[in-house]
């Protein structure tokens, strides 16, 4: 069996990894800018093990599986109207965007930094600026670039894993990172039923250790208190 088929008939069980804890959640300064930037209480992580190998080539059976799972099921949710609800018709399809994220940071005290170029802007770490700095629905913008630079870099370190050469001493990352949407039978499900570019999810596959991070947004209005 060639290894595409493989991948296409793979199928993946997942469990909750409950004691996982991102710093970017916790860390008051952190949270205070989500406030105001009106997305706090509608960016999340949650990440799950999962049971066999991953591949690229498995990238959409991966999130298929990921979708239909019932331990999955019983935390997902999707927001209606401002209202967290529950998945409640199957998910019969994805459609998965594999997201390049070879840019570490490396030379972060450079003035240019986040000066990219075009094929950078399609990297992980750009997207995710960019989400920071586009907010949410009653977002209050910043007058400096540095703190969205700074927790651009902080949710960047909690879910992306890396490691580092014995030899070289260079770092690599070894994160897969996947831009996802889910359909059931009516159409698009999650992360939103319309497409908007501030309602996003990831997953972000450490296929060394066999986790996954569900990273996800839902635009509108966010918690005013921490």
């Amino acid at each position: 069996m060639d290894e595409e088929k493989y991948a296409f008939e793979q199928t993946f069980s997942f469990n909750a990894l409950h004691t996982k804890t991102f710093y970017f959640l916790q860390d008051k300064d952190t949270l205070a800018r989500l406030m105001k930037w009106s997305m706090l209480g509608r960016i999340s992580a949650q990440s799950f093990s999962f049971d066999h190998s991953f591949s690229p080539y498995s990238s959409e059976r991966f999130a298929l599986c990921f979708f239909r799972d019932p331990e999955v099921l019983s935390s997902l949710r999707k927001m209606e109207a401002g209202v967290w609800m529950p998945l409640d018709k199957p998910v019969v399809s994805v459609s998965v965007e594999p997201t390049p994220c070879t840019k570490m940071l490396q030379d972060e005290e450079s003035e240019h930094y986040y000066v990219v170029g075009r094929k950078e802007r399609g990297e992980f770490l750009f997207s995710l600026f960019k989400h920071l700095c586009l907010g949410g629905e009653l977002c209050q913008y910043e007058d400096t670039i540095d703190p969205y630079i700074s927790t651009t870099k902080q949710i960047y370190k909690d879910l992306i894993s890396v490691q580092k050469d014995p030899e070289t001493k260079k770092i690599s990352v070894v994160s897969k990172v996947i831009k996802v949407c889910a359909f059931d039978e009516s159409g698009r499900c999650f992360p939103g039923t319309q497409e908007e570019e501030q309602t996003f999810a990831y997953l972000i596959v450490d296929p060394y250790k066999r986790h996954v991070t569900l990273f996800c947004h839902f635009y509108g209005v966010g918690n005013f208190t921490v």
